[in-house]
């Protein structure tokens, strides 16, 4: 490998050596070369995960095409271009309308002999914020799993004696206003029953069983599911990589999961004009140990959930995968805690990003190292 970087000005483009355009290319932040022009001459693949989109259209695009031109990092770019010295600013914000806001640390360096050239390196900050929510997470599923098995052996036994006694005083109650009260109790104790019985699947302990799922096969049966019932007035849209590998998991459970917020973001879509959009995508992330396990998987196929809703309210958004926190009028506030323990029981990641019209969770999941798909 050269001791320097060289590089070769074709036009407006800049054309690295190939061994060095190798080591871009393995880097794992976004990295982008803005021309004199505000031009972006190059891409490396983190830098078209980040922003959504492949090299060509990249970089047949300015960078004022990819953010506002009072963005933080327009200020960056003509800092570094009047001083010729390197910057690094943290928890700048990226924003526009496909990738939505992400906090980055920005780096920009002048390239030296290409005037006005500078080079922009972006470290999304919330890889670590992933790990940690990821997490929390899970410390809350555990929290759970103790309350189902308390109240699978302390509430069922009491609840059924309280049934069977509302049951013996309708027999014998002398008005209709006696039986309606009894009928009461016995919905009320059915309505509990049903709650801890939501609750046990939260106490599951034994050992998934998982194969090489298609995720694309998963998300079709959600959506033919949600469409011919609860979301048979939202519109969906589906933006699909096929080339992704399969994912290592649990099909029913993977089903559970992405039904579970589609649901969710039926729920919070405006009626009518109602929109979802289904994605996925391939990644070069982090790594997280499965529970149980020394194994440490890679997790680069993203599923995205999108709705158009008023978004999530900020007081409930540290908390949204805690156990009975909600937002719905009748709501239990277990769907969310099921999904994060079933994507930890993966050994995925769950995030969300939410602003109003625009609300995306981001379901991070290991792939299948070989073998058949399920």
């Amino acid at each position: 490998m050269p001791t320097r970087a060289t590089a070769h000005a074709v036009g407006r483009v800049v054309r690295l050596q190939p061994d060095m355009a190798n080591v871009l290319a393995a880097f794992p932040d976004a990295v982008v070369v803005v021309g004199s022009d505000d031009s972006v001459c190059y891409v490396n693949p983190a830098a078209e995960t980040f922003f959504a989109a492949g090299a060509p259209v990249l970089c047949s695009a300015k960078i004022t095409d990819l953010m506002p031109p009072d963005s933080p990092v327009m200020a960056v770019l003509g800092q570094v271009r009047r001083t010729g010295a390197s910057v690094s600013e943290e928890e700048v914000e990226i924003e526009n309308p496909r990738i939505g806001t992400h906090a980055v640390t920005l780096q920009a360096a002048p390239v030296a002999d290409y005037g006005g050239t500078v080079v922009l390196t972006l470290h999304e900050r919330s890889i670590a914020q992933k790990i940690d929510r990821q997490l929390v997470h899970r410390g809350a599923a555990r929290s759970v799993t103790a309350m189902a098995a308390m109240l699978a052996h302390e509430v069922r036994n009491p609840l059924s004696g309280i049934r069977g006694a509302a049951q013996l005083l309708e027999g014998s109650a002398a008005s209709s206003k006696d039986r309606e009260l009894t009928r009461l109790i016995c919905e009320e104790t059915d309505r509990i029953c049903k709650l801890v019985d939501r609750m046990e699947v939260f106490s599951d302990e034994r050992p998934l069983e998982r194969a090489a799922v298609n995720i694309h096969q998963v998300l079709e049966h959600v959506r033919l599911v949600a469409q011919n019932g609860f979301a048979r007035n939202i519109r969906f849209e589906e933006r699909y990589d096929p080339s992704l590998p399969p994912v290592f998991g649990n099909r029913d459970q993977l089903v559970q999961v992405f039904l579970n917020l589609v649901k969710n973001a039926a729920e919070a879509a405006p009626d009518p004009d109602g929109e979802i959009v289904i994605s996925t995508a391939y990644r070069h992330g982090i790594r997280l140990a499965v529970p149980g396990s020394e194994a440490r998987l890679k997790l680069p196929l993203v599923v995205g959930i999108q709705d158009n809703g008023a978004g999530i309210p900020e007081d409930i958004r540290p908390h949204l995968f805690d156990p009975f926190v909600t937002t719905k009028v009748n709501g239990t506030g277990l769907g969310l805690a099921l999904v994060a323990k079933i994507i930890g029981d993966h050994g995925g990641v769950i995030e969300f990003d939410s602003q109003p019209r625009r609300t995306v969770f981001r379901v991070m999941l290991p792939i299948h190292e070989g073998g058949a798909t399920e």
